[in-house]
């Protein structure tokens, strides 16, 4: 490929970024080589060191971006909704989180299946954002139980089956497919608020 920017500069680090995103999510983050990141991006093998140190450092600075766009996004959602009940709290976070992991298709599945590539010390910092994100969830549970409009016996289990469900959009949704984003929050929200609601409801 012609070099077609220049080696330096925030532009060509997020043409970096693009690239190693892509390649990653096509081929995998072992299988992808740094000769072929540079090929992408249109520059030298020797000019990806003026923006990344390793391989490792782009998948965390990929995973770690993801991860803060991700609470970016969150905290709005929560702010909207700190006066509703855990109901309406509930159907929220269903929506947000399909609706970012449908528009993130490519960083959500690289967050999850390239995790176990990271160093210790960025595995462990991913790990607690990840956990910080998990607990937001566990939160509404446990305010649904203490209400007793929710019933999950362990919320952080609940939380985990929920999430896991939640998050298997990425993988099968199409948006030119049968059901819309919107059919699909309608449906996982009947499905998790149906499952919760105790038996007398």
């Amino acid at each position: 490929m012609a070099r077609t920017i220049g080696s330096h500069g925030p532009k060509t680090m997020e043409a970096i970024r693009k690239a190693g995103l892509k390649l990653i999510y096509e081929h995998g983050f072992e299988a992808m080589s740094l000769r072929q990141l540079a090929s992408e991006v249109g520059i030298q093998v020797g000019s990806l060191y003026n923006h990344i140190t390793t391989k490792e450092d782009l998948l965390y600075d990929l995973i770690k971006a993801h991860m803060d766009d991700l609470f970016a996004q969150f905290d709005e959602v929560r702010a909207e909704g700190r006066d509703k009940g855990p109901v309406e709290r509930m159907r929220d976070f269903i929506a947000f989180h399909v609706t970012y992991h449908i528009l993130r298709k490519r960083e959500v599945f690289i967050g999850y299946s390239e995790l176990r590539s990271l160093e210790p010390n960025h595995y462990e910092e991913i790990v607690a954002l990840r956990r910080q994100y998990e607990r937001h969830l566990i939160d509404i549970l446990r305010q649904g139980e203490a209400l007793d409009l929710f019933r999950c016996g362990d919320a952080s289990v609940a939380a985990y089956g929920i999430l896991s469900m939640l998050t298997g959009v990425c993988t099968w949704f199409r948006p030119h497919g049968r059901l819309s984003k919107e059919q699909v929050i309608s449906t996982y929200s009947d499905l998790v608020l149906n499952g919760l609601m105790p038996p007398s409801r």
